[in-house]
């Protein structure tokens, strides 16, 4: 069995960053985004911003972290990598300044050849199509497309003009909205210019001045940010897919659009959003990079949200992804960061999990605590709060308890960044395309004792990374045979940097001893052409709910996991105008999952 959960479990470096937009102060995270994912001569290799380096898999499930070379463009966002032949080219976004091609036929030890770039862009994307024509994908702004070009393979200049392909359009498809859970609707023309001239007068700047007039406007407007382009061609199908709204929402999604040519027209697909996990533990699953593997199989990987230090605090996640009987690119994230069997998926890529959920909101104990983040939010399956100990000294600990002795078959371990924690720039700042900034590449190992219990009294060692040299802050330790325990007690004994331990998920997978919940009884509602509502009665016998919806009863691709103690009535957003809607709510536990009625909205 292979298998690995959401977040990938790799070490994120600690960036150091002045941002002008959070007032030129000092923060420091963890962060990755924007992920590539190929498969090259016969290995799994994903490139992620800022993380200064390559991940490298045989199995996409467990992953090593290889520094990229100093002539590399490491502090420019959007790495994007394409196998043409028997080489891997990189690239990644800058503005104001022609952004370089880099080509490698080992992308681990290169060396990685330059090729002098001649024009600047932002989120960029190559596509080799089957002929050998070379074709290049970028855009990333609310006021401007998608853009695409054919380049020439042994230049990379242009060739002809570019083509504006993708616009936003937040007045028809409900995922394209601002805001968390798409909150923010766009507003009409009126209200957009008394915007604008209150801005004008307020800030006392002639409009003629105003050198970002368009994106200005489109930001009062509530337009989304459409970036991050991807190409993906099957069966003589091209599937442009894209990013939106923005990367610190829950609701960070990739649609996508298909059309018969490389550089379209292309027409809005039926699934969409492709990608879109809005729920769960790490919410998030926007620009992305969609792949086949070894097998056949199709795979999805994306940006999942923190968004607590820094806007851009992320992760990266990846998902089962496939083509339908109608060539529907479809993407399963119904329970999408909980352990996920690359076996089981690549022979039905929509099959559901195995091990469920039994650490939420559980009893929690632990060896001390600082006020507001007490040990129980480790386990409220909420990246953003966190448990953090009183003190730096090692040997703090953090302990959950079950109820009852239950069968553990996995735990995810999540650590978080304390943004009280005083840490001193290890470096020299950078100066970037949109900040200052220092990647630290140095790991500084992560080390903890995790121990269980059937009975509090007797301790048996499940893992013990005392003295690891990893630095894995979300890591997932699979045991080889089930155990029945009621207690998990994590010990911390190192953290980078020498501060005190926060940890934001103690999560334990395995199976309960009791029944499945009922099947929910559900009240549907449309609010709209962009959205509808659930109402779902309490039951004490579920733990959580999955929302799934398409646009056909037997096509419910999309989904919303949301915790039953958080659930009265929630509202879905994501509803593109004028398409039917089919809609089944699931309800889970800890003993397994109970599906719902199909019913049209």
């Amino acid at each position: 069995m292979k298998v690995f959960c959401n977040p990938l479990n790799v070490p994120y470096p600690y960036s150091f960053k002045r941002d002008p937009r959070d007032g030129y102060r000092m923060t420091v995270n963890r962060e990755a985004a924007d992920p590539s994912l190929v498969l090259f001569k016969g290995k799994y290799y994903l490139f992620a911003s800022m993380t200064a380096s390559v991940w490298v898999s045989e199995d996409l499930c467990q992953w090593e972290s290889e520094p990229l070379p100093d002539n590399m463009p490491v502090y420019d966002y959007a790495p994007d990598v394409r196998v043409l032949g028997d080489w891997l080219y990189f690239t990644a976004s800058n503005r104001s300044v022609p952004c370089d091609f880099y080509r490698t036929k080992d992308p681990v030890k290169g060396p990685y050849e330059k090729i002098p770039g001649s024009f600047d862009f932002w989120d960029p994307n190559l596509f080799l199509d089957d002929d050998g024509r070379l074709y290049f994908y970028w855009g990333c702004a609310n006021a401007t497309p998608i853009w695409g070009v054919e380049l020439d393979r042994e230049t990379m200049h242009p060739i002809g003009n570019k083509h504006e392909l993708i616009w936003g359009d937040p007045y028809h498809n409900g995922y394209e909205r601002f805001g968390d859970d798409h909150c923010e609707n766009p507003r009409s023309e009126e209200e957009i210019e008394a915007l604008f001239q209150k801005h004008l007068k307020k800030t006392g700047v002639r409009e003629t001045e105003l050198e970002n007039r368009a994106m200005l406007r489109a930001t009062f407007a509530g337009m989304p940010y459409i970036e991050g382009a991807w190409m993906t061609k099957n069966e003589g199908a091209y599937y442009l897919q894209y990013a939106c709204p923005g990367a610190e929402l829950n609701v960070y999604a990739d649609g996508v659009y298909i059309g018969d040519s490389p550089l379209g027209p292309f027409r809005l697909a039926e699934n969409n959003p492709y990608s879109y996990k809005p729920g769960g533990f790490l919410p998030g699953a926007g620009h992305g990079s969609t792949m086949e593997d070894s097998v056949g199989a199709w795979w999805h990987t994306a940006t999942m949200r923190i968004s607590v230090n820094h806007v851009f605090e992320r992760r990266v996640g990846l998902w089962p992804a496939g083509f339908d009987m109608d060539g529907e690119l479809f993407c399963n994230q119904r329970y999408g960061d909980w352990p996920l069997d690359t076996d089981k998926l690549r022979r039905d890529p929509l099959s559901e999990p195995d091990w469920m959920l039994l650490s939420y909101n559980k009893r929690m104990t632990a060896s001390s605590f600082e006020a507001g983040k007490e040990p129980e939010r480790a386990v409220d399956e909420n990246v953003q709060t966190w448990w953090r100990a009183a003190s730096a000294s090692g040997g703090e600990w953090l302990c959950v308890d079950l109820g009852e002795s239950m069968t553990v078959n996995a735990v995810q371990l999540n650590f978080a960044d304390d943004p009280a924690a005083e840490i001193p720039c290890p470096g020299a700042l950078v100066p970037g395309p949109d900040m200052e900034r220092y990647i630290d590449r140095d790991h500084k190992p992560l080390r903890w004792l995790l121990e269980g219990s059937a009975d509090g009294d007797i301790w048996t060692v499940i893992k013990d990374k005392r003295e690891t040299a990893t630095d894995l802050p979300h890591d997932l330790i699979v045991l080889e045979l089930p155990l029945s325990l009621r207690f998990l007690r994590l010990t911390v004994t190192a953290v980078p940097y020498g501060v005190a331990p926060s940890v934001s998920g103690l999560r334990v997978f395995g199976k309960g001893n009791g029944k499945k919940p009922p099947q929910p009884n559900v009240r549907l509602q449309r609010l709209g052409d962009l959205d509808f509502s659930v109402n779902i009665p309490e039951s004490v016998e579920t733990l959580g709910f999955n929302i799934l919806w398409g646009h056909c009863p037997d096509k419910l691709y999309h989904s919303y996991l949301v915790m039953a103690d958080h659930l009265d009535s929630k509202r879905v957003g994501a509803v593109i105008k004028g398409r039917e809607t089919w809609v089944r709510v699931d309800s889970f536990n800890e003993n397994g999952i109970t599906h719902g009625k199909v019913m049209k909205l």
